[in-house]
């Protein structure tokens, strides 16, 4: 009800502002001229190469071109209207005295699901790092979801209420910036030189020795009866896929105290139930169970998503995320807070280009000028209105404890208040009801951030992408090329789940949200069939060069320059767009290269094996990125070396197009040397681009060649790849004759 009052209040001095960015209009006048270069490349196309006599090779390219095309085409929607918002989170304060606002509560959800894969100290740390944010404590309500029932992640979370009566006040007495103790600890911040520090770090440290023994070991060492009674659902027929709820109130705010005497946050551990008769929806459906169980124990109106491993790095963030959510102005259509995902431990050229700058921190400041961002998992704030339908209509769910501005009765463990949670924390709560189609995180694809971001605004809700200088939040990146790849995979066929539904964003999304909108969630859905056009020109080109055909203009004509002006045009844009929000040259350049090596790897498998599950004949399912950080690989990863190792399928498209653009690159220069500079003129093009492939596929011929590491290719790989090259050399000639005989 704190937060209804907003409504009725003025501000006298703003929040938050917002600005459009100055390159707004160079973007628009960029639009205007490349999209005539463009079209002449089509008139181009349809002038040259539908009469060319190696329709084989030509074909493709025009196929690829139009992909690229109408890719260019939708991110343009990004540049068009880039906005930039600043809060003022010092002033948040004064404005609730003087308006006589209450600040609200918060609960913040925090999912897990493999204590193997996401070690339970690393979500420990994301917990209290929240826990201990510059905001009233008893407002403070953390949830962890353990989807994988370990009585580890329990375990870890036990110590972590005790270990935070220590840290809470701690953190808030010393004004501490970094407050995930982990970070603190091992910061220059930090001053172990004073007895409160070193008593605190040795606390620390003997409870994360308890959880990682208790992690080596698989089993909790139950010594009380207070602890047996917390443990005794894990029976022996308790499995990761077939388990009872769990549901443990480790800290309350009603009752605990830190050792400051003041009240502490709450802190609970869920597990939801599982059955192997249920389809479980992967994260999406944890949360909403999070969404119900929060909503029977506290319902805050402001809910705060995090992965495990993504700590906060700022304890003013709610403030910040309040000085959108408390003005009347906007609230009433405001669904969510995105802050962007940043990691902490990249080395530095970002070699997998883990930041993802176009897709974290371009496209939502393009959003920003539009309805705002879509939500990316992780780092968001929600109202809790906004998973109940749209602004102008609610859909109330099936309780009426679960609405969203039902008051609580009750304190958080009480046995009624407990056994609602588990009520709707059952396997089987959702059967007939509307969660997941139109109440909560939405179904139906494996990114359900994308999915359920742009479901709401659909229904009208729109965002804002809150980027402060201090990262708000920072997480964990993969650090071998192997998870990245899956990691990719997995989104690129969670996106095509949602592109041939009935939801398609360029037909649903255009209607629903307008053209520049609608073609912004168009080119998220469509990047993994940015396979098409890499995989051609990773390809095709080469083979034509390896036979002496000139696919491309000669050097003397018109239409050459119009190439080089393209190339040039995009990926100088592309730059200066990097260089403008403060990275380097470097990065810029591995995002190449992981675009390529994505392209014919992830992106195609994406495409194979979605095309395949559609037929009936495969299904694809949710695989967790590891969080896993192996000291030897941790090494290679900072030297800026690429991590192999295994032999998978994934690998080998990569390895065959850096050996074929290698034979292809000096096959050219050999043709060039042999014939003279007529012969130059005609190739110079594909000689090129086999040049740039040649060298960002350095870390590969590196990986094959010279690498004796664990992290090499694999020779298997390597042998196979050089096998498949030796056919394309030779293969392709048969056809082309057969080919000119037909023309």
């Amino acid at each position: 009800m704190a937060m209804e009052n907003t409504m009725k209040t003025t501000i006298t001095s703003p929040l938050h502002t917002q600005k459009l960015l100055r390159r707004a209009t160079f973007n628009r006048l960029y639009m205007a001229v490349y999209a005539v270069a463009i079209i002449a490349l089509i008139y181009r196309h349809l002038t040259h190469t539908l009469f060319s006599n190696t329709l084989i090779i030509t074909i493709p390219l025009l196929l690829a071109d139009l992909t690229l095309a109408f890719r260019w085409a939708t991110t343009q929607s990004f540049h068009f209207r880039p906005v930039r918002f600043e809060e003022f989170p010092e002033k948040l304060e004064n404005f609730a005295k003087e308006t006589g606002v209450e600040l609200p509560r918060v609960d913040i959800f925090i999912c897990t699901a493999d204590p193997y894969k996401e070690p339970p100290i690393v979500t420990v740390n994301t917990a209290l790092a929240v826990m201990a944010y510059e905001y009233p404590t008893e407002k403070i309500s953390v949830y962890v979801s353990d989807d994988g029932g370990s009585q580890v992640t329990m375990f870890a979370l036990m110590e972590a209420a005790n270990f935070a009566r220590h840290w809470v006040p701690f953190c808030r007495d010393n004004h501490v910036l970094l407050r995930s103790p982990e970070v603190y600890f091992t910061s220059n911040s930090c001053n172990p030189s004073l007895p409160q520090v070193l008593n605190l770090k040795k606390l620390y440290e003997d409870m994360k020795f308890r959880v990682e023994k208790a992690l080596e070991s698989g089993k909790v060492e139950v010594d009380d009866d207070n602890m047996r009674q917390m443990f005794s659902k894990w029976t022996d027929d308790f499995t990761r896929q077939t388990h009872p709820s769990v549901i443990q109130v480790l800290l309350s705010s009603v009752k605990d105290k830190d050792v400051s005497g003041v009240l502490t946050p709450n802190l609970i551990y869920v597990s939801r139930e599982k059955s192997k008769l249920h389809h479980h929806h992967f994260k999406a459906g944890a949360l909403n169970t999070l969404v119900r169980v929060s909503a029977s124990m506290t319902n805050a109106p402001i809910m705060l998503t995090l992965d495990c491993d993504t700590y906060s790095n700022d304890p003013q963030t709610v403030k910040r995320a309040l000085c959108y959510f408390l003005d009347p102005t906007i609230r009433p259509m405001l669904g969510y807070i995105q802050f962007p995902q940043q990691f902490r431990g990249l080395n530095k050229g970002d070699i997998y280009f883990s930041e993802q700058k176009r897709l974290f921190q371009f496209q939502p400041l393009g959003m920003n000028g539009l309805q705002g961002p879509n939500y990316v998992g992780t780092g968001c704030f929600f109202q809790r209105r906004t998973f109940f339908g749209p602004p102008s209509s609610i859909i109330h769910p099936e309780l009426i404890e679960l609405r969203h501005d039902h008051l609580v009765k009750g304190p958080i463990g009480s046995p009624e208040v407990l056994q609602l949670a588990y009520l709707v924390a059952a396997c089987d709560y959702e059967n007939q009801t509307q969660w997941g189609a139109k109440i909560g995180f939405r179904y139906g694809s494996l990114v359900e951030d994308y999915n359920t971001g742009y479901k709401m605004q659909c229904e009208g809700w729109r965002s804002i992408f809150c980027h402060p200088k201090r990262a708000a939040f920072l997480g964990d990146s993969p650090i071998t090329l192997i998870d990245i790849l899956v990691q990719c995979k997995r989104w690129m066929i969670g996106l095509l789940d949602v592109l041939f539904s009935k939801y398609s964003p360029l037909t649903l999304g255009v209607r629903r949200l307008g053209l520049l909108m609608g073609l912004a969630y168009t080119h998220l859905a469509f990047w993994s069939v940015l396979a098409v056009p890499i995989t051609v020109y990773a390809f095709v080109p080469q083979i034509a060069l390896i036979n002496g055909i000139s696919i491309f203009p000669k050097a003397s004509e018109a239409w050459f320059y119009l190439y080089i002006f393209m190339y040039v045009a995009a990926y100088g844009k592309d730059l200066l767009d990097f260089m403008l929000e403060g990275s380097t040259v470097e990065r810029w350049w591995n995002s190449q290269r992981m675009w390529m090596v994505c392209g014919v790897s992830s992106y195609l498998f994406a495409c194979v094996e979605y095309c395949l599950s559609s037929l009936g004949i495969a299904v694809h399912g949710f695989s967790l990125t590891s969080k896993i950080q192996d000291d030897e690989q941790s090494k290679k990863y900072d030297q800026g070396k690429f991590e192999f190792g295994v032999a998978s399928p994934l690998f080998l498209p990569i390895t065959v197009s850096a050996l074929l653009n290698l034979v292809s690159f000096v096959t050219g220069l050999w043709q060039v040397y042999s014939g003279g500079i007529d012969s130059m003129e005609g190739l110079i093009l594909q000689i090129m681009l086999s040049g740039i492939v040649v060298l960002s596929g350095w870390p590969m011929y590196h990986a094959m060649l010279f690498r004796t590491d664990s992290g090499r290719m694999p020779p298997k790989i390597s042998f196979i790849a050089a096998f498949l090259v030796s056919i394309l050399c030779v293969l392709p000639a048969a056809f082309l004759k057969i080919s000119d005989l037909l023309h």
